[in-house]
């Protein structure tokens, strides 16, 4: 499974004008950085209620953008398997994701891709 479903990234990428959709990379790459201090710190503190809400909060946002690697891990987090290590798996995805954006947000030619693989 790649990093971003290239049906929902790639249709975000093409129907907004450049600079909303940079706005919205920006965007979305605060919220992941901040999701996942959220989930990290819940899940030292072993806070479950906190454990959920940053999970169920990062599901979202990854469907929103078709991070569907990371909405799993999100998800799977919200049924109450997360656990410290489930902090790490969500940092990895949401850095795959944010990677497979910034490859789709390049301007044609640049990266040479066009690809959303992460």
């Amino acid at each position: 499974m790649r990093a971003l479903d290239p049906a929902i990234a790639g249709q975000l990428a093409a129907s907004l004008p450049e600079a909303e959709f940079q706005r919205l990379l920006r965007t979305f790459e605060a919220d992941l950085g901040r999701l996942a201090d959220d989930y990290g710190r819940a899940a030292a503190a072993e806070d479950s209620d906190g454990l959920r809400r940053a999970a169920h909060s990062l599901a979202g946002a990854a469907a929103a953008i078709g991070a569907g690697r990371l909405e799993a891990a999100a998800r799977s987090a919200m049924e109450g398997q997360g656990t410290a290590d489930t902090a790490g798996q969500i940092r990895d995805e949401a850095a795959a994701a944010l990677a497979a954006l910034a490859a789709l947000s390049a301007p044609v030619g640049q990266d040479g891709s066009g690809s959303a693989d992460g």
